[in-house]
């Protein structure tokens, strides 16, 4: 089962499990199909006849562009799982921006690879905190611009101690 939209006013529910047919939103959906070339289909449907093209396919964020007749339309689709996370209010989790890093242990500041303003990607160096005769390098939780750093070289910071906030 899929849950196809165009815009939050938009939902199709699409169930593709039965082999020998579609249904969406409940009802059987008869058509035909026809490949004309690569991302090219001929669609019958209704006793009309549609000519679609898919433009762009982005299979992990399940968002596609298709033009149906020359008319440009972008849809959204979700998953059992998606759905599944937005029951249990998780869908909304990923999309939260991390505005903060914080000690995830005491320690010192042996050094500062950023400055405010700086864009860093997820991944990047940031701090390099030592602790138990060990260097550990804090990098960044996930793109963004430094927009404070709230330590200073030679720092002693505790677990849970801000460190660096992100704009």
């Amino acid at each position: 089962m899929l849950h196809i939209s165009t815009d939050p006013d938009h939902i199709w529910e699409v169930d593709y499990r039965t082999p020998t047919a579609l249904h969406l939103n409940g009802q059987p959906f008869a058509w035909d199909v026809a490949a004309l070339g690569p991302g090219r289909f001929q669609v019958l449907y209704g006793g009309r006849s549609y000519e679609a093209e898919v433009v762009s396919a982005d299979y992990i964020a399940k968002q596609f562009v298709l033009k149906i007749n020359g008319q440009r339309l972008e849809l959204s689709a979700k998953d059992r799982f998606d759905l599944l996370l937005k029951r249990l209010g998780l869908s909304a989790a990923a999309a939260v921006q991390v505005n903060e890093l914080k000690a995830p242990m005491p320690g010192l500041i042996v050094d500062v690879r950023v400055q405010p303003g700086q864009a860093v990607l997820k991944g990047d160096p940031l701090l390099v905190l030592e602790a138990m005769k060990m260097e550990n390098i804090l990098k960044a939780p996930a793109d963004g611009t430094v927009s404070a750093i709230k330590v200073n070289l030679r720092d002693n910071v505790q677990k849970g101690q801000l460190l660096v906030q992100f704009s």
